[in-house]
């Protein structure tokens, strides 16, 4: 049995909630379309409804990566790296969009889940590719968090879009 064949029922779990989630937030997407689109609601969604998606998707892709049959570590490890790699450079994209928010000043809690976990995730999936000849064990376990954290980021965030979305509007115009 390899190290990965240990690992198959955490990552049907993971995936399978990831999937799950990223269905969930497109009906609540959905339920809430009716509200009015203005420039500054779309900075939001940008910076709040976008990323909850690719975390979770990405936790989604890991997860079916690392349960398919690999014969060698290589491959899954330049896979588990250029995720992570992604990963930081979309962290970064979304801490300008955040910065650039007109409507919302971020708070603390906004900062920490939207670009410091994120990145620090992200970062620990190409640590952990890096390690993963030498140390196998370790950088799956570490894997396993950095998945772990971006799903629970993804949760928090997801409440976020919903919350900015619902409470952040801005006054109907009204035809004269």
């Amino acid at each position: 049995m390899t190290p990965l064949t240990e690992w198959q029922n955490f990552y049907v779990v993971v995936g399978s909630s990831a999937g799950a989630l990223i269905g969930l937030q497109f009906v609540v997407i959905a339920l809430i379309s009716g509200l009015i689109r203005t420039g500054t609601l779309a900075q939001g969604g940008q910076a709040f409804s976008t990323p909850a998606i690719v975390h979770m998707t990405a936790v989604l892709f890991l997860a079916a990566a690392l349960c398919a049959p690999w014969h060698t570590i290589l491959p899954l490890a330049v896979l588990v790296g250029s995720t992570g790699l992604a990963g930081v450079v979309y962290g970064i994209v979304v801490t300008l969009r955040l910065k650039r928010l007109a409507l919302y000043r971020p708070e603390f809690e906004d900062w920490l889940f939207h670009a410091v976990l994120p990145l620090v995730a992200y970062s620990a999936l190409v640590a952990s590719a890096f390690a993963a000849r030498w140390q196998l064990c370790r950088s799956l376990f570490c894997i396993a968090a950095a998945m772990l954290l971006l799903l629970l980021i993804s949760i928090h965030n997801a409440w976020d879009s919903v919350t900015f979305h619902l409470f952040t509007r801005e006054p109907e115009q009204k035809d004269r």
